[in-house]
């Protein structure tokens, strides 16, 4: 009951602490100069750097997709329904949820340990104290890069994937481009681009206000900076499956 009592305490803490940092975006773009450098080595960190494991991930899923479906397809003689599969799995439900995983592994718990230290070297309290405000200077830019991130992050594993599952279906069957990809146009709907965008931009949201709020929950010993990392990385892969499951059901009942 006491940690039932303590997790949604955290939750409404944490919703509080989103609310607050939607305000301050607003601010961030007039009085957030000095911030802008913050907003674009995250974007540069979270976004860039990631394109290397992304661009891998997103080949080695349409290639298990290819491999997987064609010939079992064929046997139906339902080979068409490949491309729905390339962008139900793709763009539709792996490749959020995966492009989620690569940036929580990477930057949930790099901004999370960031927060902590500069908690326990009291840089956050010399803010305060000169007047700048933690939230707008600390956690909008960081809560920013990270969900931009991931929506581009997001676009780039879809496009990789996609056009890179091309490469592997001449294995099985050669096919000419301008075939291949005007199916799968045919197959795309304006929900399924809809549904991607809102999934990226949730999980960049949830990822950086759970990693900024672990990192501003340390107090004062140092041996509290890497638990506050992977408490970031456990509650924000829990934040964005949950997330995934009712978007992913929300979208399914309307479409019946």
């Amino acid at each position: 009951m006491g940690n039932l009592s303590a997790g949604i305490r955290r939750l409404l803490y944490n919703l509080g602490f989103f609310a607050r940092t939607l305000r301050g975006v607003g601010a961030f773009f007039f009085r957030g100069q000095a911030s802008y450098k913050v907003l674009v080595t995250q974007i540069l960190f979270t976004f860039v750097q990631a394109m290397g494991i992304s661009s891998l991930l997103a080949l080695g899923i349409g290639a298990a997709v290819n491999i997987i479906g064609i010939p079992n397809l064929t046997r139906i003689s339902q080979q068409q329904l490949i491309y729905s599969l390339l962008i139900i799995i793709i763009m539709r439900e792996l490749g959020p949820l995966l492009t989620a995983f690569i940036v929580i592994a990477r930057s949930a718990t790099a901004i999370a340990t960031e927060i902590a230290g500069m908690v326990v070297s009291h840089e956050v309290e010399a803010y305060i104290s000169i007047g700048v405000d933690p939230i707008e200077h600390l956690a909008v830019p960081r809560f920013m890069g990270v969900t931009i991130s991931l929506l581009l992050l997001n676009i780039y594993f879809s496009v990789f994937g996609l056009a890179g599952s091309f490469a592997v279906a001449q294995v099985f069957n050669a096919l000419p481009a301008d075939y291949y990809f005007s199916n799968l146009l045919q197959n795309l709907s304006v929900q399924d681009i809809l549904l991607t965008v809102v999934k990226s931009l949730s999980f960049g949201m949830i990822i950086s206000t759970v990693a900024i709020t672990e990192g501003l929950r340390v107090e004062r010993a140092s041996t509290e900076v890497p638990i506050a990392g992977l408490r970031a990385v456990s509650n924000a892969f829990a934040g964005c499956i949950v997330v995934d499951i009712l978007l992913s059901a929300m979208y399914y009942i309307a479409m019946v």
